[in-house]
């Protein structure tokens, strides 16, 4: 096979006779050529703009995953953490409500109020018709610890009311304890009255700054409000005495006693035995002298036991 081949830097036409052999050989190397470069267009090109994914694809999308990843842990850990907030929120109002109750039932019982009104060991009686809730009206977290924050609010201010009156309630019982109220006798009877009267011994008009209990030798005599001895012996007059400071301008005398129970500086009880009746100093008899002082000036002590009387 002859071929001719021209061209501008060749002198003239020039021809190649190839065999057979020769021709089959360059088309081999002109197929192999050709393949070549078809594969490797169609690789770049399906790189570049097929439906394949580069390697710098893939190096971002996981990049993108090890971020969400990281999100979705951080939300987690937040969530673990706002519920143990909540827990120990919980904790907190729990212990409040079972200081609040206890107050509860010792005011109840400070007060004297029926059980029935206040009752501090069960749930509060509630009631209404069952009303649907509205879709999608869930509360979020946020919400549910703003709400709590709120109610220990009021929980705080609640506590704080209670202890107020407490101490009201408390100041008041102890105000009715330290006021001389009653009787300093529980057998006897009132033998002689407060202001003018003949004295006993001279016949002549005299003052009584007290007034007496006429009784058994040996009767019981109770003090009538608590305090403290100030006075505990002899004294001109009254024979062996007992004198109470009650606080408050208040002190109260016993007196003609056949023995004292009690020394200065003891602290007293309403209502507790501190002497027993007798006929010491200007006495004619068994009895009790019983006298009332408000500031430091004898009054009528009949006034305070017609107030226990009230």
């Amino acid at each position: 096979m002859n071929v001719v081949i021209f061209g501008s830097g060749l002198r003239g036409p020039r021809q190649l006779n190839l065999s057979g052999l020769t021709i089959g050989l360059l088309g081999i190397a002109v197929v192999a050529v050709i393949g070549t470069l078809s594969f490797a267009g169609g690789y770049l090109y399906s790189s570049s703009t097929g439906s394949g994914v580069s390697q710098n694809e893939f190096a971002v999308l996981g990049d993108e995953l090890k971020s969400q990843q990281d999100h979705i842990a951080a939300i987690r850990q937040q969530n673990e953490d706002t519920l143990d907030a909540l827990a120990i929120r919980i904790a907190q109002m729990n212990a409040r409500v079972i200081r609040l109750d206890a107050l509860g039932r010792r005011l109840t019982e400070m007060a004297d109020i029926d059980d029935g009104e206040f009752d501090f060991d069960s749930e509060p009686a509630v009631g209404g018709p069952e009303e649907p809730v509205a879709a999608g009206s869930n509360v979020a977290i946020p919400d549910v610890v703003d709400a709590m924050t709120s109610l220990d609010v009021q929980l705080a201010d609640r506590e704080a009311q209670l202890w107020v009156l407490e101490n009201v309630l408390m100041n008041e019982n102890l105000e009715d304890r330290v006021y001389p109220q009653g009787r300093p006798v529980n057998a006897g009877w009132l033998s002689s009255y407060f202001g003018k009267r003949t004295d006993p011994f001279t016949g002549k008009p005299a003052n009584h700054l007290g007034i007496d209990f006429a009784g058994k030798m040996g009767a019981d005599i109770t003090a009538v409000a608590d305090g403290v001895v100030t006075w505990s012996g002899d004294r001109y007059g009254f024979g062996a005495m007992v004198e109470i400071n009650h606080g408050n301008g208040y002190s109260t005398r016993y007196a003609h006693n056949s023995e004292n129970l009690v020394e200065v500086g003891d602290e007293v009880r309403k209502g507790q035995v501190i002497a027993l009746m007798g006929k010491s100093g200007r006495a004619t008899g068994p009895n009790l002298h019983f006298e009332v002082l408000r500031n430091g000036q004898r009054v009528n002590p009949l006034n305070f036991i017609r107030d226990a009387s009230n």
